[in-house]
């Protein structure tokens, strides 16, 4: 599908997922914001993007998700590169990592892989027009259990970084429920995606015992590791797909829609309880 004339926002855009989906997008014509918090990563992909494809057009935005300001900063200058998004692909995260904070306070997976990218959506909301579509990076790991939504920044209780994490990715597929329920009257449809187990540089956090925690507490199978552009294929589908025409909300696996995702992470009045306290944790930055 030719994406020529349309712009996608991709953040964790530098490495991995991100970085093969802009090159799958820039491929097919789209002017592609690469988001992500190293500068010189980010430098190195997009040149390594355009030798790929010579006519590639690119910029890059330096963002930090663990921190409110930046996220506040990177949407006004990727309002300045990108009057018009076609697609916001909140693909950044961190996961299974040790006890940590955001420079806001919040648990470090909660408030980097949900909080940053809520901030952000809601900050870029005005460049949305009809068509627009917002993919929103989830997992199977959110079947690691659910989002406390009294003690979402584990203030309260022992640490847990495999639950911390379904949390996070739970909070991922509510936020996509939300969100679709708030801008589907415009025409803009939101997806949550689970890539599969790909070997990025997320995983440097796992040990070997991490995975076989990870695989009985999600009652998974035996794990396929994909590469990273195996792994990217659905959320590009999830951009790009007129398959998807005309429905949102959904999870999406292995470029299909999937329908066991656990109940606890598309229940509607969850996700409003979960939005109004992300609204109200992230006040400052998005007032």
């Amino acid at each position: 599908m030719s994406m020529r004339g349309k712009t996608c926002v991709i953040t964790g855009a530098s490495s991995g997922l991100g970085r093969e989906s802009a090159r799958a997008l820039a491929a097919a014509g789209a002017h592609v914001v690469l988001a992500a918090r190293d500068s010189a990563a980010l430098g190195q992909t997009r040149d390594a993007i355009q030798a790929d494809q010579p006519g590639a057009r690119l910029s890059t935005v330096v963002v930090d998700l663990a921190s409110l300001a930046s996220v506040r900063a990177a949407a006004a200058q990727i309002a300045d590169v990108a009057p018009v998004i076609e697609v916001l692909m909140n693909n950044a995260g961190v996961m299974f990592t040790p006890f940590g904070r955001t420079h806001d306070g919040f648990e470090t997976q909660f408030g980097t892989n949900h909080l940053g990218h809520f901030a952000l959506t809601i900050l870029l909301r005005g460049q949305f027009i009809a068509g627009t579509r917002i993919v929103n990076l989830s997992s199977e790991g959110h079947r690691l259990g659910d989002i406390d939504l009294d003690d979402p920044n584990w203030q309260h209780r022992a640490y847990d970084k495999f639950a911390a994490y379904g949390a996070a990715k739970t909070a991922n597929i509510l936020h996509t429920v939300a969100l679709d329920r708030r801008l589907r009257d415009r025409g803009i449809r939101a997806f949550a995606v689970h890539p599969g187990m790909v070997a990025t540089n997320l995983a440097r956090h796992m040990s070997r015992e991490d995975v076989a925690t990870v695989s009985g507490r999600a009652r998974s199978q035996a794990i396929e590791v994909l590469t990273p552009k195996q792994g990217a294929a659905t959320q590009v589908w999830a951009a790009v797909s007129t398959d998807l025409d005309g429905k949102g909300g959904l999870y999406l696996a292995d470029c299909a829609v999937r329908t066991d995702v656990e109940a606890y992470a598309t229940n509607p009045d969850r996700a409003e309880k979960l939005w109004k306290v992300s609204e109200s944790l992230c006040a400052a930055a998005i007032s």
